[in-house]
């Protein structure tokens, strides 16, 4: 596995694998009919503002690292009682 593949399927530096892996998962099974599998697709771009402007967030406020650990995620998301997107 290239160092690319690597860090998109590492859950500390991603935090949509899951959405990610629901958008390929449509694609492959609708013979990557696009149009079939929007829903995914606006989730994926849901998770990706939504931690992309924590991240932003958070480098303001001078916290690192900018982008929170896999476990700070769950927490927080526990906490606002699930997914927000």
């Amino acid at each position: 596995m290239d160092k690319n593949t690597r860090k998109v399927r590492n859950e500390d530096i991603n935090p949509c694998i899951e959405e990610s892996s629901g958008s390929q998962k449509c694609l492959d099974a609708y013979n990557y009919d696009k149009s079939m599998c929007s829903a995914y697709f606006q989730r994926y771009k849901n998770c990706r503002k939504y931690w992309h402007n924590i991240m932003v967030q958070r480098r303001r406020d001078g916290v690192s690292p900018c982008m929170p650990t896999a476990a700070e995620r769950q927490e927080m998301l526990a906490a606002i009682g699930g997914k927000p997107y």
